[in-house]
């Protein structure tokens, strides 16, 4: 009898991975919430983690892992992959050896294109597979969504609606703000998310000196460290009695 429950053990406490590409936005994908009319309704959270293969999705990962995430919470990483393999090139913390070296070749046949497309899929699910890494070592069970669209803010809102997500999870430097050009990228959109998304947004501010960019910080680069209050010596008052002062 033991031997028939220890798959089912192993598989419930190894973490796995799952690429899922939908070939549309309206392909139906089936939520924890479904038939209730709230996605936050069911015995676990359903919990996304945006990411957009850069220093700051990797940190609000880990910050997910540390401090968001709590046992029995089906956790989704969602990436949403430029259609445009060039466009995507230049956005977040991507490999574009592979991208220069098609561009120089000026080869517009289908076969290298579609080359392309293929190795650009494939470092795509390896970085985000990288970028899982915290969720590996913590245990925690997790999917990776990946899918294809020209606009990211708009399709991110659709993945999050359409999964019956309870809450999604990403990094960014500030509302708003970003250190390139690139409009892909999450820290321009989050505010975006936050006024359009159906669930709870948590938005994870990456550290501005970098601090919770290495692999081996704790994750309190987030918290801001407490001010040292230095005490102010108090002032002795000096009581002084009428009946002492001198007469004239």
């Amino acid at each position: 009898m033991a031997n028939q429950h220890s798959p089912t053990t192993a598989s419930a406490t190894a973490a796995a991975a799952q690429t899922i590409q939908p070939s549309s936005p309206r392909f139906l994908f089936p939520s924890a919430g479904a038939g209730t009319g709230s996605p936050s309704v069911g015995a676990h959270r359903r919990i996304a983690i945006a990411v957009d293969l850069s220093d700051e999705s990797a940190y609000a990962v880990r910050w997910a892992v540390q401090h968001y995430l709590r046992p029995g919470d089906t956790v989704i990483l969602l990436h949403v992959r430029p259609t445009s393999v060039l466009y995507g090139a230049d956005w977040g913390a991507v490999d574009v050896s592979f991208t220069a070296d098609a561009a120089d070749s000026e080869d517009p046949s289908k076969e290298s294109q579609q080359k392309l497309e293929d190795d650009f899929d494939v470092f795509t699910t390896t970085k985000a597979q990288d970028l899982a890494q915290p969720l590996v070592e913590a245990q925690i069970p997790f999917k990776i969504h990946i899918v294809k669209d020209h606009d990211m803010k708009e399709r991110l809102c659709l993945e999050v609606e359409r999964l019956g997500l309870s809450a999604v999870i990403m990094g960014s430097r500030g509302f708003g703000a970003s250190r390139s050009s690139s409009k892909a990228r999450l820290g321009s959109v989050s505010d975006y998310c936050v006024h359009h998304c159906v669930c709870p947004v948590v938005v994870v501010r990456y550290p501005d000196d970098g601090a919770g960019g290495g692999a081996a910080d704790s994750g309190n680069g987030l918290v801001e460290k407490e001010a040292e209050l230095h005490p102010v010596p108090e002032e002795e008052l000096e009581f002084v009695d009428a009946s002492d002062e001198p007469k004239d």
